[in-house]
């Protein structure tokens, strides 16, 4: 037994989810203390006061007027963003239900629906509960990983729509107080995620209990539902959001700043409310979605594996528990880090802002790995077995420390490789811009061969972690390796939700008509949000590589494969298959992107050819067709991608039996997280480039811009290649390798009795 007795931890647990609440509601309080109104007496109290002896501070186009207008285009963004994600979760209710009843009667199916007791799989000698029973557990599991998933998207949409306006206002005081403002909010969205996602798996993992009491095989099994649902929704999220964005965002670029000549987020253009919406839906409702899926997965993944090691047949609740009880340290700890950013350290100007938020990711880890040890202490026996594929490996609790530690850091090293190759302060990204002067096609050299060698560190950082976790503690290493990576989860999506939060504040001041100044700030904000938002996407994809593993073992286990031998036809035609389904997905989600984009630039061209007065400024352009063109689009659109994801391990495991989906797990494995490591980057750096032309910090960049030069004019149709990549292909591909990877796990029962069809047949 570890040192910590069953009753802390059923305290321990919850009381750190709590403190995540509170916390991200005390963050909300700061924020909401920043006003956005029109009200003429506010505004006599709050600026003549504090705001009439700073000289930065410009009467007139940025004073009560902006003011009303950022309130107004706040609240239309707001609507959009809510009125989308309603549309496309009426959808996926249908879809859950669906998706539910289909996990009931293919699992309820194994034992031919009976409700008799039966010998445990791996504890050998005991009765488990029945087939039936696991059936109906995993389906609550699914519904409520599925209904948390949403939650998180839809709170996290929330709170950046309703900060990013104050955001702008607080521009008027200064980069710094507009830098805690964003930051904050996004300190909001990470903390209540990573504390719900916890709340709700210790719950979930309780009630259960009442009714499998000993049965802990049974218990953790139905869990892995929780992860199932989660990535699900995650997916539809993230494809449907992304095909939002991007094609308003194409669309809006296209022909404003191409053909138009005007500047971004110009609100004679008439799809920039769908542009600032879409990164509401997509970069925040997507990826919050995104990133709780691999939370609960990798959870599932431990908790699974745990359970049929010697935690779950001694019943050592603790021990059990620890990937919990890490989640719990890393909540405490990401709480702390975030005080560093908002209030031991002010920002005083632009080029602080980076380092800042990179000291955020450098500082959790460092605390992460201390906090690691003492729960290692605490919650772990010294000595314990683990399951590892049919034997039982003797390891000591250090062991597990090293495999969470080198999931940690391996995390912080994907990070910073990431921030090299797409932050515009580095050489990759100058030099894609410097390619720019010759024109679009070598901007689009330069960036693709930029995503391809941005891929080399973090698959070492990947490999290592796997070999090191795996040599301690077998597939439990991997799945805790996962949880480290993911453990400093709060921090990472402050930081990744700081980005979208920034770039809307950009496009409000912008539209607002704010003075150069306060769009300067802005700008900053967002260029350092691009390269964070860059950071998020390569955490997400490392942990997806890490869980989908983990995923992977626990599947080979409960489906009872010996070996995977890549040398069976078998295997070897389900490792091809699986290596080109992330090619075929990026297909899909590519195309819909264009087929949208190229509606809305036709619309758009329509209404600067049409409406009398609009390039002029005197008449109002439409934004609700443009909104209406990309809602259609991505909820039609996120259909197929979703359903080829979703079918493809029930497809393979029914029809050609367990060891062939295996080979398309790993094939998918292998080839998705390159090809989502690239795409994310290349989009990544083509963005920077052009922000790097547009900002004019330095000479070099001076020599290429202005805005509307040609260099520029080349850097912004890159931009625009990369938007799909870097916002719908390459963040949907993580959700591919472990959606497949855990709904081959839940379905694992079902395809060991009942797969492989054509082959008991032939």
């Amino acid at each position: 037994m570890g040192v910590m007795c069953e009753e802390v931890t059923q305290v321990l647990i919850p009381a750190a989810a709590l403190i995540g609440i509170g916390f991200a509601l005390l963050q909300w309080f700061l924020v909401s203390k920043v006003r956005v109104s029109g009200d003429s007496d506010d505004y006599d109290h709050e600026y003549k006061g504090s705001l009439i002896d700073e000289a930065e501070f410009e009467e007139g186009v940025d004073g009560l007027e902006a003011s009303i207008k950022c309130a107004e285009i706040q609240n239309a963004i707001s609507v959009g963003a809510t009125s989308f994600l309603f549309t496309e979760y009426r959808y996926l209710g249908i879809f859950m239900g669906v998706f539910g009843v289909i996990i009931f009667l293919f699992l309820g199916s194994v034992k031919g629906f009976s409700t008799e007791s039966e010998p445990c799989t791996y504890n050998t000698g005991n009765y488990c509960k029945p087939a039936l029973a696991n059936a109906f557990f995993t389906t609550v599991a699914f519904l409520l990983g599925a209904l948390t998933s949403v939650l998180s998207g839809f709170l996290g949409m929330k709170i950046a729509t309703y900060a990013n306006a104050r955001t702008t206002l607080e521009a008027r005081k200064g980069v710094g107080k507009a830098f805690i403002t964003a930051f904050r909010s996004g300190a909001v969205m990470g903390f209540l995620l990573a504390a719900n996602g916890l709340l709700v798996l210790w719950v979930t993992i309780n009630l259960f209990k009442q009714y499998y009491e000993d049965d802990w095989e049974g218990l953790y099994e139905s869990i892995t539902g929780y992860g199932l649902g989660g990535s699900s929704m995650a997916l539809f999220g993230r494809v449907g959001g992304g095909i939002y964005t991007k094609a308003a965002d194409v669309g809006a670029d296209l022909v404003g700043k191409v053909e138009k000549n005007i500047p971004e987020d110009d609100p004679r253009n008439p799809a920039v409310i769908a542009d600032n919406v879409g990164d509401n839906v997509g970069d925040i409702a997507g990826m919050g979605s995104d990133l709780f899926g691999s939370y609960a997965e990798s959870s599932c993944a431990a908790l699974f594996v745990a359970s049929i090691s010697s935690f779950g047949v001694s019943l050592d609740y603790t021990a059990m528990s620890y990937p919990l009880i890490i989640s719990s340290m890393g909540i405490v700890v990401c709480l702390a880090t975030t005080l560093f950013a908002t209030d031991l350290f002010e920002i005083k100007n632009v080029s602080e802002i980076e380092p800042s938020l990179k000291r955020q990711l450098l500082i959790s880890t460092v605390l992460m790995t201390a906090g690691i040890a003492v729960v290692n202490f605490f919650a772990l026996p010294s000595e314990f077995t683990l399951y590892d594929f049919g034997a039982e490996k003797a390891v000591k609790n250090w062991h597990i420390f090293f495999c969470v530690a080198i999931g940690l850091w391996a995390g912080l090293a994907i990070g910073y490789t990431t921030e090299y190759y797409t932050s515009n302060a580095y050489s990759p990204v100058r030099d894609v811009a410097d390619s720019c002067r010759t024109g679009a096609a070598t901007n689009v050299i330069f960036g693709l061969a930029l995503g391809y060698k941005s891929v080399i560190i973090p698959i070492f950082s990947i490999a290592i972690a796997i070999y090191v976790s795996f040599s301690f503690a077998a597939m439990y290493g991997i799945s805790v390796a996962a949880l480290g990576m993911l453990s400093t989860i709060a921090t990472g999506l402050a930081i990744d939700a700081y980005g979208p939060i920034s770039d809307n504040a950009g496009g409000i001041a912008e539209m607002a008509g704010m003075s150069h100044k306060i769009r300067e700030r802005t700008d900053a904000l967002d260029a350092a949000g691009n390269t964070t938002a860059a950071i998020g996407k390569g955490f997400a994809i490392g942990s997806a590589a890490l869980v989908s593993l983990a995923l992977f073992g626990a599947y080979v286990s409960r489906a009872g494969i010996k070996t995977v031998d890549v040398l069976t036809p078998k295997v070897f035609i389900g490792l091809i298959v699986g290596a080109m389904l992330p090619y075929w997905f990026s297909a899909m989600t590519m195309k819909s992107v264009g087929s949208a984009a190229l509606k809305m630039v036709e619309e758009v061209r329509r209404q600067f050819n049409s409406i009398p007065g609009l390039m002029e400024g005197l008449a109002k352009p439409d934004y609700a067709t443009c909104v209406k063109i990309s809602t259609d689009a991505s909820l039609r659109e996120m259909i197929p991608p979703g359903a080829l994801v979703m079918l493809t391990p029930l497809i393979a495991g029914t029809i050609f039996g367990v060891e062939t989906l295996a080979g398309v797990l790993a094939g998918s494995l292998v080839s998705g997280v390159q090809v989502a490591i690239s795409a994310s980057n290349t989009g990544g750096a083509w963005d920077n480039a052009k922000k790097y032309i547009e900002a004019g910090v330095n000479e070099h960049a001076k020599s290429l811009g202005p805005k509307g030069s040609d260099a520029h004019k080349a850097a912004v149709i890159g931009d625009t290649i990369g938007d799909p990549l870097k916002d719908t292909s390459g963040p949907s591909l993580n959700i591919l390798i472990k959606l497949m990877a855990v709904e081959s796990l839940v379905f694992a029962p079902f395809f060991a009795t009942h797969g492989g069809l054509i082959f008991k047949l032939f």
